[in-house]
């Protein structure tokens, strides 16, 4: 009796075990399943997002391109000493680590106080534009300031006694356009081969040493005191390295009537496009403006001289903004190498930051390009102005040599194929 009462109890038990075993494998197998699952969702909705959504906003690129390739390398250099080696110090301080973490984990950027601000007040932080390259010459990663008009004092009901439309803040008396002169359009020249074209959607952007003011806002419909200056700088030295390049010099408030500031765009693609229709070899597109910012922070010293710094911007309402980040780059990264603190850095913008397209879907060859701020002098602007051009024209040369390259391989293919 006992025997048998063995057995049974023996078998109830290594039943329970099976049982056991069977509930824990069944319940592993839908968690191994789950899981899977979960993944490949979450697979297929990064896919999605990165085809439906090309905003630089929405990526990490913006924030990982804030830390600088040094900081990465010594975070390698950490597991693999030999990348260190031979290296003097150490860009993985405990600031930069801490100011990091901390940005990552708030989205607060304890060297941008505004960033701070721009968590509690409603609409502020829609203003901030994304920072899609670093640069040497903004170690604070510090966004392009931009002037926008209050809505009361429109450029549209701006106009002087007359009747000529001018922008606010009115230039000084002595530099509103006359009546006697004609108020017609720049037209874009024709000039064989060209492929560059420079052009300004803020045309009367201008700069205090060079009117001799001191404003929050210099304005000018003076050539030669606003950006059509810079422009000229550009044009000049990329035609001297024989660069065929077009400068369209439109002052748009001094011939559309009820010229309105907000509208920027819309009148500087109508004048590309015409240009475009008239020289179809332009495949460059280099809108030229100025920052808001002060001396201080658009300015770079490099051996003893100042030099004007720049931005780039990139808009986000551009489906195909990254081809004009790679071309923005391919210049920023020769800047870097060559005259490391002049460029501020590759930034995105979407349409709450303004325009938000910037006339960058009529060629992916199409930028804006901030050069200086309004307390640069005229040395400063036009030493990066030439510098600027240099790297363009070498830009433009490596393109194509490219392009006969490709050429030469595909003709190559034929007669081979042949």
């Amino acid at each position: 009796m006992k025997k048998e009462w063995f057995q049974i109890w023996n078998i109830h038990k290594w039943r329970a075990k099976w049982l056991s075993i069977l509930t824990m494998g069944r319940t592993f197998i839908l968690l191994m399943l789950s899981s899977m699952i979960f993944f490949i969702l979450l697979g297929l909705g990064g896919m999605a997002e990165q085809r439906f959504n090309s905003s630089p906003v929405s990526s990490m690129k913006g924030f990982a391109s804030s830390l600088t390739s040094e900081l990465f390398m010594d975070m390698l250099g950490m597991e693999m000493p030999h990348l260190n080696k031979g290296k003097e110090s150490s860009s993985l301080s405990g600031e930069k680590m801490s100011t990091f973490v901390f940005q990552l984990l708030t989205s607060v950027n304890l060297r941008d106080p505004k960033s701070l601000l721009a968590r509690e007040l409603p609409g502020m932080d829609s203003n901030n534009p994304v920072l899609l390259r670093s640069a040497t010459g903004n170690k604070n990663m510090e966004a392009p300031e931009d002037y926008h008009p209050d809505a009361t004092k429109a450029v549209a009901s701006a106009k002087s006694q007359e009747g000529i439309i001018i922008p606010d803040p009115v230039t000084k008396p002595s530099e509103i356009v006359k009546p006697e002169d004609p108020l017609v359009p720049t037209k874009a020249p024709t000039v064989e081969n060209s492929e560059v074209l420079i052009y300004h959607s803020h045309p009367r952007e201008a700069f205090n040493p060079l009117l001799e003011t001191v404003s929050t806002n210099p304005s000018s419909a003076v050539p030669t005191k606003n950006v059509m200056q810079i422009g000229e700088f550009i044009a000049t030295e990329l035609k001297a390295k024989g660069v065929g390049t077009i400068h369209l010099q439109n002052d748009y408030p001094a011939y559309i009537k009820e010229y309105n500031w907000n509208y920027s765009y819309k009148y500087s693609r109508q004048a590309v496009k015409e240009a475009l229709a008239q020289n179809d070899k332009i495949t460059y597109l280099l809108d030229i403006h100025r920052d808001s910012a002060r001396h201080e922070k658009t300015t770079t010293i490099i051996k003893g001289v100042s030099y004007a710094q720049m931005y780039f911007i990139i808009g986000h309402e551009n489906k195909n903004w990254r081809q004009n980040e790679a071309y923005a780059n391919s210049i920023h990264k020769k800047l870097e190498a060559a005259y490391p603190g002049i460029s501020r850095g590759i930034w995105g913008k979407t349409a709450e930051q303004g325009n938000g397209e910037y006339n960058q879907s009529l060629s992916p060859n199409s930028i804006i390009i901030e050069i200086g701020g309004i307390d640069n002098t005229k040395e400063e602007l036009e030493r990066t102005s030439r510098i600027l051009a240099d790297i363009i024209a070498d830009v433009y040369f490596e393109d194509q040599k490219a392009k006969k390259a490709s050429t030469v391989k595909s003709e190559t293919s034929v007669k081979s194929g042949g």
